[in-house]
């Protein structure tokens, strides 16, 4: 099992920045994939970016691209999500999400495990 628990959500004027956290705890001896996805309201969940265990494979939404940049800390066990240029449309519940196999597997949206998610409002 892990565990993993999203923090640095919050309220930000349209322009600005943050940057989300995700910390894993419990089986994260092993090589693991770590991204992130969001769901509005009254939308589905959706696919932001994705990470590798060396951070060699990238992955992001189109919606995103230039804007957030994911990374990771191994030996924190931490994942980051920088996003900047927030638009109103990236209002939103975040969620981390990691996967044992493949990158992939979060890339198609089906990962081992998932956080509880963090807020992150944009203000026009």
């Amino acid at each position: 099992q892990v565990q993993l628990v999203e923090s640095g959500g919050g309220l930000v004027q349209a322009g600005g920045s943050l940057r989300l956290s995700c910390a894993a705890s419990g089986r994260t001896s092993s090589s693991y994939a770590m991204g992130w996805f969001r769901q509005a309201p009254g939308k589905e969940r959706e696919f932001v970016a994705a990470t590798s265990w060396s951070g060699d494979t990238t992955y992001y939404a189109d919606s995103v691209k230039g804007r957030f940049t994911i990374s990771r800390d191994n030996p924190k066990n931490t994942v980051y999500l920088q996003m900047n240029s927030l638009k109103p449309e990236d209002t939103a519940v975040y969620y981390c999400a990691s996967d044992l196999s493949s990158v992939g597997q979060i890339r198609r949206g089906v990962p081992n495990y998932w956080g509880q998610g963090t807020q992150v409002t944009v203000s026009s």
